[in-house]
């Protein structure tokens, strides 16, 4: 997608931040908004519809979890990019970020190349959105529990299907173990990290190893 079409929000609750990060974004020709503060940006997400959101973690009132937590539920808007840019690069933190809903965590400092590199690489995720129907080798189909690979059916069990039908809702989205816990075997199940891994193991055996990613120490990706 040309830069010129894409939308970015940011929101940091530090007006220098805000000015470096805008200034920067806009010499790559992007259209760009800011917000001070969670409330704004839920405002400019609504009406803007941002195609990607650099979303500041610690704000007061309402910070960037909470934030994001509002956009995926309240809005219901799951099509947005969310990257956190944030001082806080511990592993906790990060695994919150993920849960909260975001896409990418990003840690200060970072030089202003970089993070358009980072930036242009989530965005790639759009032309992959639109382009899914056609191009991905796998196609799931939840009446049946199958999944067709290259137009071949692969029956598998339930929990298998399950994971893979997750993964492959939000190419490109790191889904944590947790939520993948709760999701595929619900809250009320106890089952360890290692039926995680026998799963997706099981699932790169008949599929191939290119379409689940680990992200180490958080959870995996589908990546098409």
């Amino acid at each position: 997608m040309n830069p010129a079409d894409i939308r970015i929000l940011i929101v940091d609750d530090e007006e220098d931040i805000r000015e470096i990060l805008e200034h920067n974004l806009r010499k790559e020709g992007f259209q760009v908004e800011t917000a001070e503060n969670g409330k704004t940006a839920l405002s400019l997400t609504r009406s803007w519809n941002p195609h990607l959101i650099l979303m500041d973690v610690m704000m007061p009132e309402m910070d960037g979890m909470e934030t994001t937590r509002e956009i995926r539920v309240g809005l219901k808007n799951t099509k947005v990019i969310i990257a956190f840019l944030t001082a806080r690069g511990e592993d906790y933190s990060q695994i919150s970020g993920f849960e909260s809903g975001a896409d990418d965590y990003i840690t200060k400092p970072i030089k202003p190349r970089v993070l358009i590199s980072r930036l242009q690489a989530l965005l790639r995720r759009l032309d992959n959105q639109e382009e899914l129907p056609n191009n991905v080798g796998l196609r799931a189909d939840r009446a049946k529990f199958v999944v067709f690979k290259d137009g071949q059916p692969l029956q598998l069990p339930k929990k298998e299907f399950e994971l893979i039908d997750l993964l492959m809702s939000k190419p490109g989205h790191v889904f944590t173990r947790l939520t993948i816990l709760n999701k595929v075997w619900g809250e009320d199940v106890v089952v360890g990290d290692r039926t995680i891994d026998v799963h997706v193991r099981k699932l790169r055996e008949k599929l191939g190893d290119n379409y689940i990613k680990t992200i180490k120490g958080i959870g995996y990706k589908f990546e098409p």
